[in-house]
């Protein structure tokens, strides 16, 4: 099993992310808002402020998006991830990473949700 943790600089995307992960089958997902640390820097301390100029393309809020996905289904939600918000290796599209879980409760057993050892 995999994390995957998504930060999705354009919020509005969020609701086709979610939808499309219905389609591949994932069923669970948490969605929190997030600030980067450009957008922090460049308004909370004057001798970052010529940043703004820097990070013109970044938004004042993103989604950060966690799942715990089966191995099988990480390579379908990045690509799908990419669909929606262009190629994360873009600036201003967000980041995308996932890390191995070894042990998750709490998960439907469904949904790989029995103990990892």
């Amino acid at each position: 099993m995999q994390l995957l943790i998504a930060v999705v600089n354009d919020e509005e995307k969020i609701d086709e992310i979610l939808s499309g992960f219905l389609e591949l089958g994932i069923t669970g997902a948490t969605i929190l808002s997030s600030e980067g640390m450009g957008r922090l820097l460049t308004h909370d301390i004057p001798i970052f402020a010529g940043l703004q100029t820097l990070l013109g393309g970044t938004r004042p809020q993103n989604r950060t998006l966690f799942s715990v996905l089966s191995d099988e289904q990480v390579d379908d939600a990045v690509a799908l991830l990419q669909d929606v918000c262009g190629n994360l290796s873009a600036p201003a599209t967000g980041i995308a990473f996932t890390l191995p879980v070894s042990r998750v409760v709490g998960l439907a057993p469904e949904l790989g949700g029995a103990a990892l050892e």
